[in-house]
């Protein structure tokens, strides 16, 4: 029969193997571990542990473990719909985005991806029905952790908000934004943003009081600007929503633009080091187009 300390660590490196499913690699590189496979491999042993090694181990694993619960706690996906003052239940008329195991966000503002973070989903989704004007928005699995900007688009959804064609052309359109605000620096101290959302768990805004009736995604993000301060390392949070909307106007929203498309992750407000602004910064930089909302 295995002694205890062997099952010990068996039980430990499964543990360790599914909880590193979600510890990223620059996580699990400040926890001690250079790559997360190799340490499990090498950590691996049916060899009895001397009391030593089993206490370097049982801290080694504490430290990993704690790791890859903050890697995930710390992100969040957006899987409810708020209507009428209350979130509906997850994912009813939101559509299931890739990480909803995960909560890990997107990053490549080049892929398909960045439109609505899903595949296939779109017919398994239901279509909530709202008023133009009516307010509306998205609760996360958790609070918002990270600093960002948060907006929200909506597209008209062609042949129907359940399909995965809908929102795929040049048809989005934004129509509401949460900007960080600056406050400037003196004494010759440098300029500060205050991000109002990062201690909430949700975000609202209104539908547009004369947008013309019929089916159409919204599409709700918050870019996390924490690690911004390189290409590529903004994070993109995000989901689509699929409403019907009712008793709208005859508005014609403006611009339109597309995802992937409406970024190129060089944009002031994307590419920026919120941590040290420069000098001669004035105020946060919104990216994408204005805001239509009439």
């Amino acid at each position: 029969m295995p002694s205890r300390r062997g099952r010990f660590a068996r039980h430990s490196l499964s543990l360790l193997r599914r909880s590193l499913s979600h510890c990223s690699e620059a996580r699990c590189i400040k926890a001690g571990v250079r790559s997360p496979v190799t340490a499990v491999k090498s950590l691996s042993t049916s060899q009895p542990l001397s009391p030593l090694r089993e206490f370097t181990m049982k801290a080694f694993f504490a430290a990993l473990v704690a790791a890859a619960v903050t890697s995930v706690t710390a992100h969040y996906t957006l899987p409810d719909l708020i209507l009428n003052g209350a979130a509906a239940t997850d994912w009813e008329y939101v559509r299931q985005t890739q990480n909803y195991e995960t909560n890990m966000p997107l990053t490549d503002v080049t892929s398909d991806l960045i439109r609505c973070y899903e595949n296939n989903t779109a017919s398994s989704t239901s279509t909530a029905t709202v008023n133009a004007g009516d307010t509306v928005g998205f609760q996360a699995n958790g609070d918002f952790y990270h600093p960002g900007y948060f907006s929200a688009y909506m597209s008209a959804a062609s042949p129907e908000a359940d399909s995965e064609d809908a929102g795929t052309s040049q048809t989005w359109f934004k129509i509401w934004q949460e900007t960080p605000t600056f406050t400037a620096g003196s004494n010759g101290q440098p300029g500060t943003l205050t991000f109002a959302l990062e201690s909430s768990d949700q975000f609202t805004f209104r539908i547009p009081p004369s947008l013309p009736d019929g089916q159409y995604l919204i599409r709700g993000e918050q870019i996390a600007l924490h690690q911004a301060s390189t290409y590529g390392g903004a994070q993109y949070y995000l989901a689509c929503a699929q409403v019907n909307v009712a008793n709208g106007g005859s508005g014609s929203p403006t611009p339109l633009v597309s995802f992937p498309g409406a970024y190129t992750g060089y944009e002031p407000g994307i590419l920026i080091d919120i941590y040290d602004l420069p000098s001669n910064f004035t105020g946060y930089e919104a990216p994408g187009p204005a805001v239509w909302n009439q």
